[in-house]
C-alpha cells in the first residue's frame, strides 16, 4: 500500500510539474497556444481522486488502520 501512495503522489508531482513546463513554453515564438496545460492539470485531479479512492477502499478492506485521535 505504501508503494502505491508513493506513486500516486509522484504522478501527481510529475503533472504538476508538466504543467508548469506547458504553462511556461506554450504561446511562446510565435507558436499557437495548446490545451496540454489544461490536459496535465485535468491528469493531476484524475490522479488525486483515484489516491483517494485507493487509501478509502484499502481502509474499507482492512490494509491500512486509521491512528490519531481516538474516537469516544
Amino acid at each position: 500500500m505504501t508503494y502505491l501512495v508513493v506513486l500516486g503522489f509522484l504522478a501527481i508531482v510529475a503533472s504538476l510539474g508538466s504543467a508548469l513546463y506547458f504553462m511556461m513554453r506554450d504561446g511562446q515564438d510565435g507558436k499557437a497556444k495548446t490545451s496540454n496545460m489544461a490536459r496535465a492539470l485535468a491528469f493531476r485531479v484524475g490522479f488525486s481522486i483515484l489516491l483517494f479512492v485507493c487509501i478509502l477502499l484499502a481502509w474499507k478492506f482492512g490494509y491500512i488502520q486509521p491512528t490519531g485521535i481516538p474516537l469516544r
